[in-house]
């Protein structure tokens, strides 16, 4: 949420930094509504203290043995105009506070101009391209040589986009899981977490799914519960309404969670095998940071989530964001792509973002500074450390061998049991 100081003082820095997300709002609205909010406020403040001014006066009129009848009755009246002002300014504020649930963060000042994904910027790539003698075969075909996944199957259990894996398939899908936690714990000390996986409303907001992105979640509404997209959620409510100390600071979070998306608007893309699914598995990292340290934390955070591809021996590329491509809540991000040789094409893996305080204020997430002891809100970042479906297809069909094996990387092996899957 944007703070609505910022907005009061610097309305037309806010519409330049929403325009570059191709957020063609103009805060005039939301202007004219804190000011009407705010004035109605102070006006229902001064009748109440006129109120009580005229209380104590009654009292002391009811002891002296006066009539009062016509005090009680201009006191009535002017509860009754409190209570119709009360009732506005409640009314007012609610509406305020929606409007603003509604605004996406404003990117960063070193976010690259551009509409969309063409307009984004390669940092930098990372591996080889492995020679072959033979013809690479993509993933859906290596899945069904082997019998590691089941999609027909999966279709009549769920629907198309909740893979069913099986055997060996399936036991690689938790070798990768187990292996990504240990190394994002053991290697870059963060904290391991297992969270719900279904989250009430209020969580969702905090993250900025809702009341945006609604159409894009799946939703339990006989509980009034929504199922997580992803363990950012949960993972970032940890400290929902609280008070952390300076020296708590940062705080690094990773959580495995299953993740469901409807993908309402992605119809077309990408639809066949792993490469868009309704269900999938996820290793999640999320930090909580001072603000001053928020952007090294970023770096840091997208150099912890390349290790892992950089370990497996994967060819994978960083992609910059430009301002029209930012999700909702983000202010700054990376993508991490893998290349699948079988499908010949980049596969995005992870999305590294910065979002400053912008969920912490949704979710009131605060720490005191040890210097003054003032309170203010902390950063927030969070990236995936990866999510499994397109890490598969990339691992498949980076190690298929000439007669249809598939080889596991060394750092997996003791996860999985095996050096090559046959």
């Amino acid at each position: 949420m944007l703070s609505i100081d910022i907005i009061r003082n610097n309305p037309k820095e806010v519409e330049q930094g929403l325009a570059r997300k191709g957020e063609k709002l103009l805060i005039n609205e939301i202007i004219k509504l804190d000011e009407s909010y705010r004035s109605d406020l102070a006006q229902a403040n001064e009748m109440r203290a006129k109120r009580n001014v005229s209380s104590d006066k009654i009292a002391q009129a009811k002891k002296l043995g006066e009539n009062v009848d016509k005090a009680i009755n201009a006191m009535r009246k002017l509860s009754q105009k409190i209570k119709v002002l009360e009732e506005k300014t409640q009314s007012s504020k609610n509406d305020l506070e929606q409007l603003l649930l509604g605004l996406p963060n404003i990117p960063h000042e070193s976010v690259p101009e551009g509409k969309d994904e063409k307009n984004n910027q390669l940092v930098r790539e990372w591996g080889e391209t492995l020679d072959r003698d033979f013809n690479i075969m993509a993933h859906l075909e290596l899945g069904k040589a082997l019998s590691l996944f089941d999609f027909e199957r999966g279709a009549k259990i769920s629907g198309s986009g909740f893979p069913l894996y099986t055997g060996k398939g399936a036991k690689l899908e938790r070798a990768l899981i187990n292996f990504m936690l240990d190394f994002q714990t053991e290697q870059h000390g963060y904290k391991e977490i297992f969270p719900p996986f279904l989250v009430r409303p209020e969580s969702a907001v905090t993250t900025g799914q809702l009341p945006k992105l609604a159409d894009d979640m799946y939703a339990s509404e006989k509980d009034d519960l929504w199922l997580i997209p992803t363990a950012e959620v949960p993972l970032t409510n940890i400290h929902q309404n609280e008070i952390l100390s300076e020296d708590q600071l940062p705080i690094n979070y990773t959580a495995y969670s299953a993740c469901f998306r409807r993908e309402a608007g992605s119809y077309g893309k990408d639809t066949h095998g792993f490469l868009r699914v309704h269900q999938f598995n996820k290793v999640e990292l999320v930090k909580f940071v001072k603000p001053k340290n928020s952007y090294k934390e970023l770096e840091k955070l997208v150099e912890q989530a390349e290790a892992i591809l950089q370990s497996l021996g994967l060819k994978y590329r960083v992609i910059e964001l430009c301002a029209g491509d930012l999700s909702f809540a983000a202010a700054k991000c990376y993508d991490l792509e893998l290349w699948a040789p079988g499908e010949e094409k980049w596969l995005e893996v992870s999305s590294c973002s910065n979002f400053e305080d912008f969920q912490a204020r949704r979710g009131n997430i605060r720490y005191r500074r040890n210097s003054d002891k003032k309170v203010e809100f902390v950063h927030t970042l969070n990236g995936s450390g990866v999510a499994t479906p397109r890490l598969l297809v990339a691992l498949l069909e980076t190690y298929q061998n000439k007669d249809g094996t598939i080889s596991i990387p060394e750092p997996l092996q003791p996860y999985f049991g095996r050096e090559v899957i046959d």
